[in-house]
């Protein structure tokens, strides 16, 4: 996979995809990973972003997003963004709300291109954490912890 940059997290290394005007993914990469300077103004912005989000998780995002995705999908991640930080939604709760199913709605966090700034982190299952991004154990769950935990401040 290309990326434009590959930035050193709190918790990992993300790798970032992008064009020169939108972003379109951020990918948790293996720690083994080696950061990888900007390729870009556009993504030396994402990153700067990023990691004032990392500081103090009440600065806004305002990097334009290509996700691509399904009609339903893009319903799912509009809802996501509407989430405030520090709290979260049920994926049956967000079913309801979109005339959905939690499954689809679960799948639908589970696709989602752009976690952090599409807060998929915010939807958790009605007994506890729920899974991210298509995983329900390990590491990734440690990230969704993490993210949760950081913007309870």
């Amino acid at each position: 996979m290309d990326y434009q940059a590959k930035l050193s997290a709190p918790f990992g290394m993300l790798g970032i995809r992008c064009d020169m005007q939108r972003l379109l993914g951020i990918d948790f990469l293996p720690a083994s990973e080696k950061p990888q300077e900007p390729h870009s103004a556009f993504a030396r912005r994402v990153c700067a972003q990023l990691l004032n989000y990392f500081e103090n998780p009440d600065v806004p995002f305002s990097i334009p997003l290509d996700a691509g995705g399904t009609v339903h999908q893009k319903k799912v991640w509009q809802a996501m963004l509407a989430i405030p930080r520090g709290q979260t939604r049920t994926y049956g709760g967000m079913a309801f709300e979109l005339h959905s199913c939690a499954q689809a709605v679960g799948q639908a966090c589970g696709a989602n291109p752009i976690p952090i700034i599409i807060p998929c982190h915010r939807v958790v299952s009605k007994s506890g954490l729920g899974g991210f991004a298509k995983h329900v154990s390990g590491e990734l769950l440690d990230i969704k912890r993490w993210l949760l935990a950081h913007e309870q401040r």
